[in-house]
């Protein structure tokens, strides 16, 4: 896997980490070129899965937490702090057609390797959130529940949340009548019932059950 060259390294400051190494949102915090990564979108009908991954550097991440702790809001003004104030961040995206052609735990490792391969700075560890390991080639090790553990893995949880919501809101424009822009993808009943009616979208991953019954 191909990975940019450091371009530049930044320390983590006392004001953001004890000695050791939890910050200040009660995370855990481990100072050094560590990124997380973790995914949104493995469980909808439609739609790509995203994964991030982040570098936080120097970054104050005071109130950071798991995505799925935060409101909407408190999410879109999460990741903005995220975008300005982290070393780095990357979003990486498995799209429907490799869903369907390998499995979504496949597609969800690819958008993993996506992720980090777009990093503009080389991790010395990966932290991934979850089980499987997506064979990064770096040295790193998964996290079950990492989302609530560390503060990168919480960071990278908020940054693929928003970007697959808004790629979903984006997306209900083009396809209007599934509620992409509530249920983004999942299988509500709204949802459900609008496959019933109009059948399927190129947006709709063919391998899974409820969309397979109406094509």
């Amino acid at each position: 896997m191909q990975l940019n060259l450091v371009t530049a390294i930044k320390t983590p400051t006392r004001a953001t980490r004890t000695r050791t190494g939890r910050s200040r949102s009660g995370l855990l915090a481990p100072p050094g070129l560590i990124a997380g990564v973790d995914e949104a979108g493995r469980g909808p009908l439609a739609g790509p899965v995203c994964a991030a991954a982040v570098i936080l550097g120097a970054m104050d991440v005071t109130g950071l937490v798991d995505s799925k702790r935060l409101s909407a809001t408190q999410r879109q003004l999460a990741a903005q702090r995220i975008r300005r104030q982290a070393l780095c961040w990357h979003i990486g995206w498995a799209t429907v057609a490799e869903i369907d052609a390998h499995n979504i735990l496949a597609a969800t490792l690819l958008a993993m390797r996506n992720a980090i391969s777009g990093l503009q700075t080389v991790p010395s560890m990966v932290l991934v959130d979850g089980n499987r390991d997506p064979d990064l080639g770096l040295p790193g090790r998964c996290v079950i529940g990492g989302d609530n553990r560390y503060a990168a893995i919480a960071a990278a949880s908020i940054l693929a949340k928003v970007a697959r919501d808004r790629y979903m809101r984006l997306a209900a424009q083009r396809y209007p009548g599934y509620g992409f822009t509530s249920n983004k993808g999942y299988g509500s009943r709204l949802h459900l019932q609008r496959l019933q009616e109009f059948g399927a979208c190129p947006l709709h991953r063919r391998s899974f059950a409820p969309v397979a019954r109406v094509l």
